[in-house]
């Protein structure tokens, strides 16, 4: 994990006159420990196994307190469905494009939907401070091949 976030989210906790616990710096390290998005329920999972007791209703506290700290950016993928996303630090134009047959999620960059932006907000007189693209599309490899592997898991998973 980068030192700068857990020295940022010190920062913003002390200055909130929050202090820094145990359960907090493992759900920090649990949540930036891979670039991957995860829901509450997985970054749960992922913080319980550095240590078991930690609590759901600390992950999602902190997970607030990540987002209004700026380090975590929540992202919407449609069907009720919240993942948090911690690598726009490192990345933040990149946008995502969600697949609505296996909701699977690719995050790309380019500079032309940079310029775009860019182009719409000042043309209509404002500046953009933060930006989020979410494009929803239909994968080729259900159509194409029949069958998608992310379209099984995913259903496997909510009969779990």
């Amino acid at each position: 994990m980068n030192s700068e976030i857990k020295e940022r989210f010190d920062n913003f906790i002390q200055q909130r006159g929050l202090r820094r616990t145990a359960q907090r710096d493992v759900i920090v390290e649990a949540a930036f420990s891979k670039d991957d998005h995860f829901t509450a329920e997985e970054l749960l999972e992922k913080a319980r196994r550095i240590d078991p007791k930690t609590s759901r209703a600390t992950v999602y506290r902190t997970i607030s307190l990540l987002i209004e700290s700026h380090l975590l950016r929540e992202i919407d993928l449609g069907r009720d469905e919240r993942v948090y996303d911690p690598n726009f630090l490192e990345s933040p134009d990149h946008n995502h494009l969600i697949c609505v047959d296996c909701g699977k999620v690719i995050e790309f960059e380019d500079g032309n939907t940079s310029l775009l932006t860019d182009c719409i907000t000042r043309r209509l007189g404002f500046r953009p401070t933060s930006k989020s693209m979410r494009i929803e599309a239909c994968c080729d490899k259900l159509r194409s091949e029949g069958v998608c592997d992310n379209l099984i898991k995913m259903r496997l998973e909510k009969q779990l």
